[in-house]
């Protein structure tokens, strides 16, 4: 196939009259392409080859030669709109409350103490030992006594200094816990103050999530609220692993503030609006987690475990869609994502809880053992009323269910 240069129709008058005004070809118009197989009879004159038309793509060099300058040219357009983003919202930010001492509560105290020197992280702590641990020797004891935390970093167990004059207040509270503490420590809460939530699960006897139990415990229903959610260990991002996570707020300038505040060279923030289902996919993955590891307990294998965690997965989708979530979300970080991590890492604590299971031990022994709390315990009981209230079956779920209320065994079960 050849490219020919010819003069241009003389048909234009043909054409529909708005083209025709915006395209006003003459006979004296420039030339125009035509294309042809056909060999060309004569070469066409010196002074009108079309060689500076064409970019030959024959060659390695030359595709290389396009994709390099493709390559620069959507690098220079991504710095341009990275240097347009808003970096105000941690210039003005001097304070910061974390509530809970947990390590994922800590593990964020550190992160966005690393921020910025001058800001001033306050973590909410009840273990008066971890409290001067922190202050004094810029440790966790409990939870990351090999980790130095940022000097700015400072722990209370008093709420109402913790609250005083916060910016923006990170929740760390167990899901189960949280509507007791919140309560207690509502009259310090100022109600314009945002909260960030850490916390994973379904409130059992309510079957709330934190965006319904925040502003009920603190009698306020317009508490700016943020949830947090994505594959994330804590000892990773104390170690300053790469991570990616998800903020979702229904108030978009919200959800963009939260991310300028926490955005870093290791943390990648993405923003939704779709709280519900961020939410849901956070909280039944941990119950999704238990099964995996019972499955790996019981040594049946990579099959299986392929087969029970896709199961789980469409389980989560047809809940949490019917409870008004987007299906793409549960596609993204805070949906596979977090399950994948969740069901197939050893340092997931729902998945240890599942293959001691697994392995025959008792849930009792099991979670006394542990100094840190497995949500997807406490959430299985909330995925039977779920599921018989929106009327979805999810036969992997409420089987975890059923084996944490001694009702089933894991052997019988599988």
């Amino acid at each position: 196939m050849t490219w020919l240069l010819e003069p241009p129709f003389h048909s234009h008058r043909c054409l529909p009259p708005h083209i025709r005004h915006n395209f006003p070809l003459e006979p004296s118009s420039s030339p125009r392409f035509r294309c042809s197989t056909a060999p060309r009879a004569q070469s066409l004159p010196p002074e009108r080859e079309p060689e500076s038309l064409a970019l030959s793509l024959d060659g390695p060099k030359e595709r290389r030669k396009i994709v390099r300058l493709a390559w620069e040219k959507l690098v220079r357009w991504s710095r341009s709109l990275r240097s347009k983003a808003k970096t105000d919202v941690l210039e003005r930010t001097n304070k910061i409350v974390v509530l809970g001492g947990g390590s994922f509560g800590t593990a964020m105290a550190a992160h966005v103490a690393t921020r910025k020197s001058q800001l001033e992280v306050n973590v909410l702590v009840r273990d008066p030992q971890v409290c001067q641990s922190i202050n004094e020797e810029h440790q966790n004891c409990k939870y990351f006594p090999q980790h130095k935390l940022p000097e700015n970093v400072i722990a209370t167990t008093d709420a109402k200094t913790a609250l005083l004059g916060a910016d923006f207040c990170f929740h760390a509270v167990p899901v189960q816990f949280s509507t007791s503490f919140l309560e207690e420590i509502a009259n310090y809460v100022d109600p314009g103050l945002p909260f960030i939530s850490l916390s994973k699960g379904l409130e059992l006897n309510t079957l709330r999530t934190m965006s319904q139990i925040i502003p009920k415990a603190l009698k306020n229903p317009r508490q700016p609220y943020v949830v947090l959610s994505g594959p994330s260990f804590a000892l990773e991002l104390m170690n300053k692993l790469p991570t990616a996570l998800v903020v979702a707020s229904k108030d978009k300038k919200m959800a963009n503030s939260v991310q300028q505040l926490m955005a870093s060279k290791n943390l990648r923030i993405n923003t939704s609006s779709d709280v519900t289902g961020v939410e849901i996919a956070g909280a039944l993955k941990n119950v999704l987690a238990i099964a995996a590891g019972i499955v790996e307990g019981l040594n049946l294998g990579n099959n299986s475990m392929a087969a029970l965690v896709s199961q789980g997965c469409s389980e989560i989708r047809w809940l949490a869609t019917k409870m008004g979530a987007k299906s793409t979300t549960l596609t993204g970080l805070s949906g596979t994502g977090d399950v994948m991590l969740t069901c197939f890492v050893s340092l997931s604590r729902n998945r240890t809880v599942g293959v001691r299971l697994g392995s025959g031990e008792n849930l009792d022994d099991i979670l006394s053992s542990m100094n840190q709390v497995a949500e997807g315990v406490a959430t299985a009981g909330a995925v039977i009323a779920l599921a018989q209230k929106y009327k979805v079956k999810m036969p992997v779920l409420t089987a975890v269910a059923r084996i944490i209320d001694n009702e089933l065994t894991p052997t019988k079960l599988f």
